[in-house]
């Protein structure tokens, strides 16, 4: 497949992976492997930094030779905090990615759209390469990009439900008009998922919980990987046009020449 550039960045995998809900940090960078994947994602709130030097953390686990790290600002319920977490990333010398995903309540997890968009405003100005996780929703998707994004990155389902797209059709939308590229993120439970949404056209899809919670998390990855290209491979090919009624697959008439 060919590379998804994001900016000044440039990925030979379209998957992207999460670090959370693993049994351990070795079965964590087991399926970070097995999935192909090269950036991770890493909760930053969620992140000890004051732990004893003896005593390793999530951050240490991570080759970034082989992982480029997009810090994320989950658990962040207003733009005051995601900004402050966005700007500790950097000064923690994680670089200017990241995945901004701003919460409206703790019982659905999902996007605050205003509260994301003013965040996005922000953090463009000041030179992040900011992923906005948004819903999937159109009209907030084009404001993300306006205000500056330069991923958007719509869900699929609600965080770790492993629905699957459940609006493909808007999420097709959102492929459609957006001049940036568009990952999508949260809610895919297996493979078809991904395959799913990279037919639809969109340039990468972002995971966790799928695989975390798989009975197999490292063969999951695995099989992740391969939706991934496959659902890429299909999109540029190009499916057949649907029809109403039937239709042959044999000439009625004349020699197969091919």
């Amino acid at each position: 497949m060919e590379p998804l550039r994001i900016r000044d960045h440039v990925f030979s995998s379209r998957l992207f992976v999460g670090s959370g809900k693993y049994r351990d940090y070795e079965q964590m960078v087991a399926c970070w492997e097995a999935s192909g994947t090269e950036c991770v994602t890493v909760a930053l709130r969620r992140v000890d930094l004051k732990h004893e030097k003896e005593q390793r953390n999530l951050l240490d686990f991570v080759d970034r030779k082989r992982f480029t790290i997009l810090p994320n600002t989950a658990g962040c319920y207003n733009a005051g905090d995601a900004l402050r977490t966005a700007r500790l990333a950097r000064e923690l010398g994680l670089g200017d990615l990241v995945k901004l995903e701003v919460i409206a309540d703790e019982e659905t997890l999902l996007p605050h759209t205003a509260a994301t968009i003013d965040a996005t405003r922000i953090l463009a100005r000041e030179g992040f390469s900011v992923w906005a996780y948004t819903n999937d929703d159109p009209v907030a998707a084009r404001a993300l990009e306006e205000s500056g994004a330069a991923a958007v990155m719509p869900l699929g389902a609600p965080i770790g439900s492993g629905l699957g797209i459940l609006n493909p059709s808007n999420i097709a939308t959102i492929v459609n008009r957006a001049k940036v590229p568009v990952i999508v993120d949260a809610g895919v439970g297996t493979a078809s998922d991904v395959t799913v949404a990279m037919e639809l056209g969109v340039d990468g899809v972002l995971l966790n919980t799928g695989i975390a919670k798989a009975k197999d998390p490292v063969a999951m990855a695995r099989a992740m990987k391969h939706a991934c290209e496959a659902g890429r491979l299909a999109f540029l090919a190009g499916r057949m046009p649907k029809r109403e009624v039937a239709a042959p697959s044999s000439p009625r008439e004349g020699r197969f020449t091919g």
